[in-house]
């Protein structure tokens, strides 16, 4: 068993229930008819469609099962989506907005329905959600909302209040909303295809994804590879699209803090507030029996912030202001989130790849996103179309949202000037122990770590996906590319797309050509072969005392 974490060093409160490892070694060349690379709620709920439709299912995953952006959700099952449907009927028109509103009700639906059918324990619960604006905001947002949402065909209704220990005034009650805890959700997903004989595999990384005519090869590390008939590439930001996608939507790191409070002091509810960045809400249930009020926001583009630890200072201000019987702050968390330009995610075949089909940009409802593609996607790569296919499909038009666009490329591209400065700091010296820091040798950006013993970690600060300059996270302890939202640990490994190789080797510098011993370990991932403990090679470690 291992905790599903493979994205940072914040812990969720989901992160606490262990998962298995489903490590078991693949033969040298193994074959299926899907192969399905990623382990979050996206990649399991496609491999458990597809395994209902009878194909041979494999799984792939190069950090643990349900170790990425699944166990950072704070998991508001939600048709009540975070782009508000007056945004998509004005991008989209009412017809889409319909389809929108229906598959996310679908989605909870089929959520609530696979908790029932295979006796699945992650505290599923149906409840409201509310929408409010926060003081001294027009109220005519939530009009505009309320009837485009109606039109939608959601049960909305205007309220007094949203029922929370503060005075949120006039919101918008959305029923049949959920909740669940997301790690026990997918556990029994995966436990389900596992008893079914689908082969799960963490520790796994596809190098490569070459489409022939019969088929597609996916390359791995050790020279070993996959032949399948499809692939969906579930790895949440996608690495098999290098630009296309990219471009048309983009990452931001979004904060939560868990506070403890006495038993019924909040009502099980989904809440958000309209402010930007706007406030989410919502009540569980941890390990302990603590009742838990979860409080999320602060969202920002993805390594354009320099001190994003101060964010879960914010919301505490926020939520001490407003909950008056807080007991303590037990967790907090960050996760990505994925944007599209025009507020729908990217569900289908994919614009770059034959017999590739993807799933991306949840923009914030990733849950429910994650379940229509195990909706959609199976039935397309039997061969059938599905109602909402042509709603996510990911070839659409980029015409409807060209100010969007514009504006996420002018963030993107502003983080490029990077290369032009000195870096973050003039000396090795400077950068604490826990730290990380991009110094400049002469032409050459380099990314170094200082790990608690004080030692030295060197890689490049190129990303490899298209050679944005990464910025030290001191929150999660990661670098992140301010480009298009790829991160790595701290030795360089890749954690995120869209970039899929880790940080490249740094230039060898003229008194540091030896390398420390490295330890050699067995490998229990799929490969079978001897590989480096940490550091990883793309890392050079520097003698002691530089």
């Amino acid at each position: 068993m291992t905790i599903a974490n493979d994205s940072g060093t914040s812990i969720s409160v989901w992160m606490r229930t262990r998962v298995p490892a489903y490590d078991d070694p693949l033969p040298v060349e193994a074959r299926c008819d899907v192969c399905v690379i990623g382990a979050g709620i996206a990649g399991i709920s496609v491999a458990h469609g597809a395994c209902r439709l009878g194909l041979d299912v494999i799984v792939i995953d190069d950090g643990p099962l349900i170790g990425g952006e699944t166990a950072r959700s704070t998991a508001h099952v939600a048709s009540a989506i975070d782009d508000r449907y007056y945004e998509i009927e004005r991008h989209h028109g009412t017809a889409i907005a319909q389809l929108v509103a229906q598959s996310h009700a679908e989605a909870i639906d089929r959520i609530e329905a696979n908790v029932a059918e295979l006796g699945i324990d992650c505290d599923f619960q149906r409840v409201d959600g509310y929408l409010f604006v926060p003081p001294g905001r027009p109220l005519a947002e939530l009009d505009r909302e309320l009837a485009a949402a109606a039109r939608a065909g959601l049960v909305v209704t205007m309220v007094d209040r949203a029922p929370l220990p503060f005075d949120t005034g006039p919101a918008l009650r959305f029923e049949h909303q959920a909740q669940i805890d997301p790690v026990a959700y997918v556990r029994g997903l995966a436990a389900a295809l596992d008893a079914r004989e689908v082969r799960i595999r963490t520790g796994v990384h596809a190098r490569e994804v070459i489409p022939t005519d019969d088929g597609v090869w996916i390359k791995l590390q050790g020279e070993r590879r996959i032949f399948a008939r499809h692939v969906v590439d579930a790895t949440n930001t996608t690495i098999t699209s290098r630009t296309r996608l990219p471009i048309r939507q983009a990452a931001y790191r979004t904060y939560v803090i868990a506070a403890e409070v006495p038993i019924g002091a909040v009502t099980p509810a989904l809440y958000w507030d309209t402010a930007d960045p706007y406030h989410y809400v919502r009540v569980a249930r941890d390990v302990f029996g603590r009742e838990l009020v979860l409080i999320g926001g602060e969202d920002h583009r993805t390594g354009q912030d320099v001190d994003p630890a101060r964010h879960w200072k914010e919301l505490e201000h926020w939520a001490r202001a407003r909950f008056p019987r807080i007991v303590r702050i037990v967790d907090r968390w960050s996760g990505q989130i994925m944007e599209p330009a025009d507020g729908l995610a990217y569900i289908g075949r994919s614009p770059d790849l034959e017999r590739v089909f993807i799933v991306t940009g949840d923009s914030g409802n990733g849950i429910t996103h994650g379940t229509i593609a195990g909706i959609v996607l199976p039935e397309l790569i039997a061969g059938r179309d599905h109602l909402y296919a042509h709603v996510y499909d990911p070839r659409r038009s980029k015409l409807r949202a060209v100010g969007s666009l514009v504006r996420e490329a002018v963030s993107s591209a502003t983080p490029y000037v990077d290369w032009l400065g000195g870096g973050d700091v003039l000396r090795l010296a400077d950068i604490p122990r826990g730290g990380g820091a991009v110094l400049r040798r002469g032409v050459h950006l380099i990314a170094t770590y200082r790990d608690d013993h004080g030692q030295l970690f060197e890689c490049s600060a190129r990303c490899p996906h298209l050679s944005g300059v990464v910025s030290w996270n001191p929150a999660e302890h990661t670098w992140d590319c301010p480009c298009h939202g790829s991160r790595f640990d701290p030795y360089g490994r890749v954690i995120n797309g869209p970039a899929n190789a880790d940080l490249a080797p740094p230039p060898v510098r003229p008194l540091d050509r030896r390398e420390l011993p490295r330890r050699e370990r067995v490998s229990r991932s799929d490969e079978g072969a001897a590989e480096l403990d940490y550091p990883p090679p793309t890392m050079r470690p520097l003698l002691p005392g530089t």
